[in-house]
Order: structure tokens, then sequence, then C-alpha cells
């Protein structure tokens, strides 16, 4: 093993770093997301600013998706790495961004499919208005696009698409609160501090 790890070439040991470090990450990640499915009010992705959605409302550049595109594209170029010469290891650079735009692609997939057994008929949406929610996918200024929320409804973590009337995008992480239910989506307000306040000491109660 010692060997084999001084043998590795500069773009080797480039792959194997961060393939180790992405893949912790990943791991990390599902951890969460099984402890937030379980528990209903932690929240895992911290998505900043780098959510683009599409017109189906759900974000391609989340921090998972992005994360299985370094883990899964490092993997892949060290395995070609090691099958050629290292004369002809910049091959394995289209074929790591391949691999990683693939692992992207599924997680989309896979994402997109639990949101909508998330939101399935079983959810009475018209109960959902008036309660508050936390922003998972950053909701873009006067129904310009969808963002996500998350809360917990009917004793279930429920992740559902989000738009505002406001003229402020509203990022992620913040405490909203659902004033409309249409079509399966909700129309979000940002909480007033004061509620913030009532609602930190309702969950300290």
């Amino acid at each position: 093993m010692k060997e084999w790890f001084e043998n590795l070439s500069v773009m080797e040991h480039i792959y194997l770093w961060l393939g180790v470090v992405a893949t912790l990450f990943l791991i990390v990640q599902i951890i969460l997301m099984l402890c937030s499915s379980v528990g209903g009010d932690f929240d895992v992705d911290g998505d900043g600013d780098i959510d683009v959605d599409n017109d189906s409302g759900v974000s391609i550049f989340t921090l998972k998706s992005v994360t299985a595109f370094f883990a899964v594209g490092a993997w892949a170029g060290l395995l070609v790495c090691s099958v050629i010469s290292q004369k002809l290891q910049w091959v394995s650079i289209p074929v790591a961004v391949a691999a990683g735009a693939a692992a992207m692609f599924l997680v989309v997939v896979v994402m997109r499919a639990i949101s909508k057994l998330q939101c399935n008929g079983a959810l009475q949406t018209e109960k959902l208005v008036g309660k508050h929610a936390t922003v998972y996918v950053s909701v873009p200024p006067s129904r310009s696009g969808r963002g996500k929320v998350t809360l917990n409804a009917q004793g279930r973590y429920t992740e559902l698409d989000a738009v505002t009337e406001g003229t402020e995008k509203i990022p992620v992480d913040e405490i909203v609160e659902i004033v409309a239910v249409e079509d399966g989506c909700t129309v979000v307000k940002r909480t007033s501090p004061e509620e913030k306040i009532n609602l930190s000491e309702e969950e300290n109660v």
C-alpha cells in the first residue's frame, strides 16, 4: 500500500485526495439527510447562491449534486490513470468530468423522485396555510422562479416548491410563512422579527 501510494503521479494524488474528501463529505450529507427525515427539524443543505432552478423548480447545483460530481469524477479519473501510462493521463480529465456529470444528473433525478413522493395526494395542502417553513433552495423574487421550503406537515418531513410575491430574494435557511398553496406550489412571505422571536420561544418551551 505504501509503495503504491509513493508511486502515484501528481495527477493521481489530486484525484485521490479529492475523491477521499468529497466521498467523506457526501457520506456526512447522507447521514444528515437521514437524521433530517427522522427528526424533521434538521436542515441539511446550505446551497447558498449557487442554486440554479429549472422549470420544474428543482435545483440542479445543490450541495449534494456538486459533491457527487467531485466524488465520482475523482474516482473515475483515478481509475483511468491507473490503467494508462503517465504520458496519457490527460485523457482521464474528460472521463472524470463525464462521470461526475452523470453522477450529478442521477442525484437530481433521485431528488425529484423523492420530492414527488413526499408531495403526493396524501398531503392536505389547504392545511399548510399559516404554517412556518424553512427555505431549502432560495426563493427568487416577484414569482420569477421557484425555490423550495421544508417543514413538518401531517407528522412527516415535507419538501415543497415555493414562490414569493416579495421583491427580494429569500435566502436559504430563512423562516417563512405559507400564505397560500397554488397547484401544489406554496406562496410564502418573510416572517417579521417579532414572529421569529415568538417561534424561537415556542421551540424552547
